[in-house]
């Protein structure tokens, strides 16, 4: 049976390729999020600062399960990704918790390494009010972190702890 809801998907691109290959779904109407963050690049002249991807070679895409070959047929996609032997999704608040650290443009540090499961938190106040994380040990200090689900990235959130409060 095919699924017709909707979901959040998370795709391999080819290396360096995520913002041609999000043209590319955008021209055939599939909805993209490619988070970017902002970057200061040295040359040997000059400084720049340059938005590049947060997550190297991954892009968030909104389709069905029908949409699945259409995606596949895209310049720059290279494959689903899986989880548990079927393809992964990204739940709606962990993008909009995502969208939101990157929009308060404070430097983010990713974990790619596995981390032990924390305390659910919901930060309270400033400017991540709303998110909610986890509270976790990390090289023996208390550190908050937006866990993506199912790709296992971790992104470090500098917050007060004043600001977060334990999930019921």
């Amino acid at each position: 049976m095919i699924d017709n809801t909707y979901k959040w998907y998370p795709i391999y691109t080819r290396s360096r390729a995520e913002k041609k290959t999000a043209e590319a779904l955008a021209k055939k109407n599939i909805t993209t999020y490619l988070p970017l963050k902002k970057v200061l690049k040295q040359w040997s002249d000059r400084k720049k600062i340059i938005e590049e991807p947060l997550l190297k070679s991954y892009l968030f895409i909104y389709i069905s399960s029908k949409e699945y070959n259409e995606v596949l047929m895209t310049y720059g996609v290279t494959r689903f990704i899986y989880f548990s032997g079927k393809i992964a999704s990204i739940p709606n608040k962990q993008l909009e918790d995502l969208q939101l650290l990157l929009a308060n443009d404070t430097d983010l540090e990713l974990i790619d390494y596995n981390i032990s499961l924390g305390e659910k938190v919901l930060i309270k106040a400033g400017p991540f009010k709303g998110i909610i994380a986890e509270l976790v040990s990390l090289k023996n200090k208390k550190s908050i972190v937006l866990r993506l689900e199912n790709i296992g990235y971790s992104i470090l959130i500098n917050t007060s702890m004043a600001f977060i409060e334990p999930m019921k």
